[in-house]
């Protein structure tokens, strides 16, 4: 009989880097096989009605849903838990652990943040969740490293296993006359779009255009309307560079996503961040073949020194700029082949069957042994 599988995590229509990632993971593992489902975590109002294969909601408002959510898990084979401080509740997401605790079946939990330096209450969240874990799985090798270094783990618990990323390289490449710069994504302070938008005056002979595509993210909506989208379209006129820069506010389904990214010359990933482990967004750029630009984030670090790609210092445009124009002058200096097959979601979804099946394995044996 095949594993069936409950899945923990924010989900669609909840728009959220962590949502999308296990939309992906669950299409990708659960693929013509029936009996799995999603456990749906809502952090706030206005996130939709719960769509096909959720099975049960935790409302983050509710201090003790984190009960039914366990019950509604152990209806599986195995639980695989996406983990991020912010989406659950309690100080520092720590009712995670009442429900991981109240598990009668092995767990999996995939680290979407790892601090390289946590305040006192994360370091020892994060412990206890890789303790009450079967498995632990970060999506790099930075990630990694940093778990078992810098935390108090079972080293023998963690794995990495990459970001999985769909399928474009097959999508056809149509490109325009000018040079085309693209960064995507929910939008927010952090993105660092305005490094870009200070970069393109050093390109005016170029005359590129960039896209910034993607909806501003919920949780600033909530908090700061589209402040940051105005202060670019501000910004953007204060330099002259407006009618270079095409605003995309919308959300992309994967058809569209993917004829976009194969659209553009250079991938830009201006973020401000030095903590950034994991970046969907690096990877779906890698995999389709088109070359990065990105600051020094421990993911692009890790996968961009002497690969696919060019790093700059964080918050400097002439970097930036100067490194765009390499790339545009010697695209092959950045490209890369054959990673789709190695980063797609079916040789990733592959990776955590063969950790489940190995969860099961020994839950099964300790099962049967003798008292």
């Amino acid at each position: 009989m095949a594993t069936t599988y409950g899945f923990l995590s924010t989900h669609p229509p909840t728009l959220c880097g962590l949502a999308s990632f296990n939309a992906a993971l669950v299409a990708a593992l659960t693929a013509g096989t029936p009996g799995s489902g999603v456990v749906r975590v809502t952090t706030g109002a206005g996130e939709g009605s719960p769509g096909p294969g959720v099975t049960h909601t935790w409302a983050g408002h509710d201090s003790n849903g984190w009960r039914d959510a366990a019950d509604a898990l152990n209806g599986y084979d195995i639980a695989i838990i996406q983990h991020e401080y912010g989406i659950y509740p309690g100080a520092d997401g720590a009712d995670v652990l009442r429900l991981m605790r109240r598990l009668r079946v092995p767990s999996i939990v995939v680290l979407h943040t790892v601090l390289s330096r946590p305040t006192p209450r994360q370091r020892s969240v994060l412990e206890q969740i890789v303790g009450a874990a079967g498995a632990v799985v970060t999506m790099t090798q930075t990630a990694h490293d940093r778990v078992i270094v810098g935390y108090d783990v079972d080293p023998a618990k963690v794995s990495a296993i990459p970001h999985g990323a769909t399928d474009h390289t097959g999508t056809p490449v149509v490109r325009g006359p000018r040079p085309h710069l693209l960064t995507w994504g929910l939008l927010g302070p952090g993105k660092g779009i305005e490094w870009v938008l200070r970069a393109l005056p050093y390109l005016r002979r170029l005359d590129p255009v960039y896209t910034v595509a993607g909806r501003t993210h919920p949780k600033v909506l909530e908090r700061h309307g589209e402040a940051y989208r105005a202060g670019l379209h501000q910004l953007g006129a204060e330099l002259g560079v407006a009618h270079a820069v095409d605003y995309r506010p919308q959300y992309l389904d994967d058809a569209a996503l993917g004829a976009l990214i194969r659209s553009a010359d250079v991938v830009v990933l201006p973020y401000d961040s030095v903590e950034q482990v994991t970046s969907g967004v690096l990877i779906e750029a890698v995999a389709a073949g088109v070359p990065v630009v990105a600051t020094a984030f421990p993911h692009a670090v890790e996968l961009l020194t002497d690969g696919p790609g060019l790093l700059v210092p964080h918050r400097n445009p002439r970097a930036l700029a100067t490194a765009i124009r390499k790339v545009l002058a010697q695209p092959a200096l950045a490209r890369t082949t054959g990673d789709a097959a190695t980063l797609g979601w079916p040789a990733v979804a592959a990776r955590y069957e063969a950790l489940a099946e190995g969860l099961a394995t020994g839950a099964a044996r300790t099962a049967t042994a003798p008292a």
